[in-house]
């Protein structure tokens, strides 16, 4: 079974992104290159961890809102949110209201503080996980994932199960899953060739 469809100008992508224009945007310009920046790469832990039960597409329209919300995701500034700011959170209609989200979303600023202390940046610490070779194509977790999830708990963080952490890495592209066919696979491939490893 194929993993790419033909997208509006003719190309093939991975069959995910065709869902709608919001995703093809996402799939052709995000997903899958590398990151480094320790922001980017919080901010993408948090949205994964919003988007558990729920579909990319609701988080993907409300992120604009959520960087407002939590001040671009900034780590230092979402670890010193209080009470007030949560509630202030939950009577936020632009964002998803889940107190259990939001609260482990401020609890894993604070154990991403710890974590940049520790390695330097959240950057080094999360590319320590790279693979040597990549894990089966299209798949929903992997050895990686798996491993990286455990971490993350044992140190302390939430909403960070295997499926999830699956997502952050290949959107963050420390795994490379474009389909094999997909037209942006050589573009992020040779990003991920170029890009300088932190730490």
């Amino acid at each position: 079974m194929s993993r790419t469809l033909p997208g509006p100008d003719g190309r093939p992508r991975c069959h995910w992104c065709m869902a709608t224009p919001d995703y093809l945007a996402y799939h052709d310009t995000e997903w899958g290159f590398p990151v480094a920046d320790d922001t980017r790469l919080f901010e993408k832990l948090c949205l994964e961890g919003f988007q558990s039960g729920l579909s990319w597409r609701t988080i993907l329209a409300k992120r604009e809102n959520f960087r407002a919300a939590f001040h671009g995701f900034a780590i230092d500034r979402v670890a010193a949110f209080d009470a007030a700011d949560v509630q202030r959170l939950l009577g936020n209609a632009g964002i998803v209201r889940h107190r259990g989200k939001i609260e482990a979303s401020i609890g894993n600023a604070r154990r991403a503080q710890e974590l940049v202390r520790q390695e330097g940046s959240l950057a080094a610490y999360i590319w320590r996980f790279e693979p040597a070779m990549p894990p089966p194509a299209g798949a929903a977790t992997c050895e990686i994932s798996i491993a990286l999830s455990k971490d993350l708990k044992r140190r302390g963080w939430a909403f960070v199960g295997p499926t999830t952490v699956h997502a952050f890495l290949q959107a963050m592209g420390v795994l490379q899953d474009h389909a094999e066919d997909c037209a942006i696979r050589p573009a992020a491939a040779a990003a991920r060739a170029a890009f300088r490893r932190p730490g």
